[in-house]
């Protein structure tokens, strides 16, 4: 899978790893530019991080689509390691169990909207969300960890009880994620309660987001993008948005009614066929993991040893 990116609305964000700490950065077809001084060139205050764009989207985001036309060669950053976009979410929430072909795979048959109820469980930011690179650490106690290439979508503005119709006005774009997951943490048959959310899904560095965030208008349909996911370039996951059972406005519009979604918070979306529990085949130590969506990019992580501080 490719690296290439071919910005469709003429920009994206970033946060590039540099010598003096995480760089926040305004991505065009040209390169890298310091997110601050972009801003700054067209009026914009400068920020800290990509955070404060995500609580004033209205604000920023006109002055992003004009700061896309208005870099030049000075504020540009020597390409680096990415981190995750929005390195610290607010909140990042999960579907669960939400394409039909995954639920087949899984064992479940004649699956409809009418006869599923979506859930959710969260993944705990602080401590889940990571970039590119050798950043996911196999968890402990585990032989089952497993891959689900997701689309994340990033909330700009808050909803709380929003109608389908208008779920996506509060979208400010979306990214690349992977919910690894240890699947024999996950389950708990010996008791009354059966699944342990947080011991499968919660494990630290478990919660890669990347490439670069990509603003919605560049997105023309969210529930029409393939996904594909290899693992030491071989390709396990390869599907379409489109097998959603609940879309992206249904999931905003049912998680809403739960909790107020803010800006800043990140919404796991769910993830195709092909995972590593269906096969049986699961990651150790050294594979490489690249997950693609079509219009945003490809995260590649490598799996580490875990990790113990």
């Amino acid at each position: 899978m490719s690296n290439s990116f071919e910005p469709q609305s003429g920009w994206a964000l970033a946060t590039i790893e540099g010598a003096d700490g995480d760089v926040a950065c305004l991505e065009t077809g040209g390169g890298l530019y310091d997110l601050s001084s972009a801003l700054e060139a067209v009026g914009g205050e400068p920020v800290s991080g990509t955070a404060a764009v995500f609580e004033r989207w209205q604000h920023f985001k006109p002055l992003l689509d004009k700061a896309a036309g208005a870099v030049d060669a000075s504020m540009a950053v020597p390409a680096g390691r990415r981190k995750a976009p929005l390195p610290l979410p607010g909140k990042v929430l999960c579907a669960g169990a939400n394409y039909y072909r995954h639920l087949e795979e899984m064992g479940v048959t004649g699956a409809t909207k009418e006869n599923q109820r979506l859930f959710f469980f969260f993944k705990p930011p602080r401590n889940a969300v990571v970039g590119e690179g050798d950043s996911v650490h196999m968890p402990l106690d585990t032989e089952c960890f497993d891959w689900e290439v997701e689309l994340a979508a990033v909330i700009g503005k808050r909803a709380r009880a929003v109608p389908v119709e208008t779920a996506l006005d509060h979208v400010a774009g979306y990214t690349v994620a992977v919910d690894f997951c240890a699947r024999d943490l996950n389950r708990a048959p010996e008791t009354f309660y059966k699944l342990d959310w947080v011991a499968g899904k919660a494990q630290e560095t478990c919660c890669p987001l990347g490439p670069r965030f990509v603003p919605a208008d560049a997105i023309s349909d969210p529930q029409a993008l393939a996904m594909r996911l290899s693992v030491n370039d071989t390709v396990k996951q390869d599907d379409t948005s489109g097998d959603m059972i609940f879309s992206i406005a249904e999931q905003i519009s049912i998680l809403s009614r739960i909790m107020a979604l803010d800006p800043g918070d990140v919404l796991l979306t769910g993830t195709p066929a092909g995972v590593g529990a269906a096969r049986p085949e699961f990651l150790a130590v050294g594979d490489r993991v690249d997950a693609a969506i079509e219009g945003i990019g490809t995260l590649s992580v490598t799996i580490q040893p875990p990790k113990l501080d």
